[in-house]
This record gives structure tokens, sequence and C-alpha cells, in this order.
């Protein structure tokens, strides 16, 4: 297994169709994890949720959070992420946000159709800002 650098780790989070596992405490300490479709945005991991959510719950009272990346083929490798985020509910830029995270995982001839239908159940963005950073390649054993 080797150390990716930064800008390799980076790159890992921004390119393909990965999706990331999101991890989240609940109120009474038990820890939460969800997938979520995302986009890398600069140095902060994008994605959205419903602001009624559990993870949104979570992350308004507690706002650190990880996030775990993978691809499962082989030589396999990994990104897991830690921060704190900032949330907004139904900041005027939404529909761009939820478009361009549809257009990763579904294409660019549909993205339009998935921003849409995702806007009538997300309704909350959110930002991690990662505090630290764990960035494998070539993980085979």
């Amino acid at each position: 297994m080797r150390a990716m650098s930064r800008d390799e780790a980076w790159a890992f989070l921004a390119h393909g169709t990965r999706t990331a596992k999101l991890a989240t405490t609940r109120a009474d300490g038990a820890p939460d994890v969800v997938p979520v479709w995302f986009v890398v945005d600069g140095d902060e991991i994008v994605f959205t949720c419903a602001s009624s959510s559990v993870k949104a719950r979570n992350l308004a009272r507690d706002p650190r959070a990880a996030l775990a990346v993978d691809d499962e083929t082989f030589p396999h490798a990994f990104v897991t992420v830690r921060g704190t985020v900032e949330t907004a509910v139904r900041p005027d830029d939404l529909l761009a946000w939820l478009t361009r995270i549809a257009e990763r995982y579904v294409g660019p001839e549909r993205a339009v159709e998935y921003g849409e239908r995702n806007e009538a159940i997300d309704d909350c963005l959110v930002r991690l800002t990662p505090d630290r950073i764990l960035a494998r390649a070539e993980v085979v054993a």
C-alpha cells in the first residue's frame, strides 16, 4: 500500500462515479453512515440532503463529519476525510448544485432531469471542509 499525495487524493475524489459514505454522530452518540452523491469544489466536498433527514439533524447538532470513498477494483484505493461542515437550507444556487452533482452520476444528458427531481427531495446544501485526509492506493492486502 502506498500513501497518495494530496493532489492524488483530490483527483481521486473529483473523478469517477464513486459514492461517498458519510459518517455523522446521532444525539445518543451512536454512529450513522449513509451513502451520498458529491462533487469536489476547490478544497471542499459538496453534497445535498433533506433538512429533515437524520444526517442533516446530526450535522446541525454536531458539524463534524467523516467521509470515505473507495475504489472496489483491484488494486484498491481509498480516501477518507474528516472535517467540519457548513449547511445552507434552500440557497439560491441549490438547483445548480443539484444538477452539477447529478451530472457526475447520471451524465450530462440526464443531469437537469435528476437535478430537478432531487430538488423535490433535498433542500440542504452541505460543504465539508477537511481537517484531515487519509489516502491510500495499491491496497492489495
